[in-house]
């Protein structure tokens, strides 16, 4: 085997490009892992690759990111987990950081609003796609569909914390779905702890920070860690789950975004190539410039490196365990409800548009855009810039 400085170059090399042309989503990224470590270079056998997988698709926290950190630890150890995981979400972040301060900057002009006339419908049609398909999969029994009913019920008409939500759906999984024939010195299980209190609320929405932040991050240094090291720990099912759990609070409790800013920090994630959780960084950026948009990328990523680093020889065991299979399965459902309940006000916005010909131009898109994800498979990362060629072209058109 190579000297370790060697295999760090490599995996830095490898997962840098990754993370700079890592358009398509998670199933992309994970596809173009497998090429370049197993295919090509043979740093993990198919075995490998494929128990690594199962266990980051169990873990909470964007699975791509966390097979390119596990890559990493099997190559060259913690410090290859670092290098590896560092390297892919970097360019990504530099990205956000970017398009968010574009965003923020010329948000008044005519041209940005007509962009997102387009990106906002794709962005909604992503994510009903993402819902689709996860009920497809996963909403097989009664309890299951009762699960997603009643955290979508919840969620549209209660103030109960969406992660409350979640830890009580797996609670109801532990006890329906639990293993027969289990001793009680077995049930060995984990409940994760109840969210935590951030600060006072203000009441109205929070002002754009300077660039650098200097002035804020101070006040929201510890706000924006606890906040997003939660979140970053519940995204059991994808991406997409940051989507509930930061309109929640980001939105209707801390009010540090509008709801058309939130739609559009997805929407520049979505532009982005790495995971959609970036939109982390868009969010720390509004609040407290670029040390906040680090405070928020570091806190959020910080739950993904902790459990393939610290705790990749237990996960593999803990994988098997029957207890932790049938919370995930009470989870699995709510997440569902959460997403479908955060899409209405989303989608509400999103149609909601200065004259009527946007609005219904605005649905024309989204549906168009729906129709090629769940019938065409057409990628995202092919729909998203097409929206925003097409809202272009509608706002240079006479109304």
């Amino acid at each position: 085997m190579p000297a370790l400085s060697i295999r760090l170059g490599e995996l830095a090399r490898v997962f840098f490009k990754l993370g700079t042309i890592g358009f398509g989503g998670p199933q992309a990224h994970i596809a173009m892992a497998n090429d370049e470590a197993v295919v090509r270079r043979q740093w993990l056998t198919p075995e490998q690759f494929t128990e690594g997988l199962a266990v980051c698709e169990m873990l909470p926290g964007p699975a791509s990111t966390q097979m390119g950190i596990y890559i990493g630890y099997v190559r060259a150890g913690q410090l290859g987990a670092l290098v590896s995981g560092f390297c892919f979400i970097a360019p990504a972040f530099v990205i956000v950081v970017a398009l968010a301060w574009g965003y923020f900057r010329f948000q008044g002009l005519p041209q940005i609003n007509d962009i997102f006339l387009g990106v906002s419908p794709v962005v909604i049609a992503i994510i009903l796609a993402f819902c689709w398909k996860l009920a497809m999969k996963t909403l097989n029994d009664g309890v299951r569909i009762g699960l997603a009913i009643a955290t979508l019920i919840l969620t549209l008409t209660t103030s109960i914390n969406v992660l409350l939500q979640f830890i009580l759906a797996g609670l109801v999984g532990l006890w329906w779905f639990r293993p027969q024939n289990v001793g009680p010195s077995s049930r060995g299980w984990w409940v994760p702890p109840t969210p935590l209190l951030l600060a006072n609320l203000p009441a109205e929405t929070l002002t754009l920070s300077s660039i650098w932040g200097l002035e804020r991050i101070g006040e929201f240094l510890l706000p924006l860690t606890i906040f997003f090291l939660k979140v970053g720990s519940f995204i059991f099912g994808g991406g997409l789950v940051i989507i509930p759990l930061l309109e929640f609070e980001v939105v209707e409790q801390l009010h540090w975004l509008t709801q058309t800013e939130f739609i559009n920090g997805v929407a520049i994630g979505q532009l982005s190539p790495g995971p959609v959780v970036l939109t982390a960084a868009f969010v720390g950026f509004k609040v407290a410039g670029i040390l906040g948009a680090l405070v928020s990328t570091i806190a959020i990523f910080a739950p993904s490196f902790a459990f393939i680093m610290l705790a990749a020889p237990l996960l593999l065991r803990a994988r098997q365990n029957l207890w932790i299979r049938a919370f995930l399965k009470g989870i699995t459902p709510a997440v569902l409800g959460a997403i479908a309940a955060a899409t209405i006000p989303l989608l509400r916005t999103t149609l909601t548009q200065p004259t009527l010909f946007y609005s219904i131009t605005s649905g024309v898109i989204g549906l168009v855009a729906l129709v090629a994800l769940l019938c065409y498979k057409t990628p995202t990362w092919l729909l998203v810039p097409l929206g925003a060629v097409l809202g272009l072209m509608v706002g240079v058109m006479p109304t």
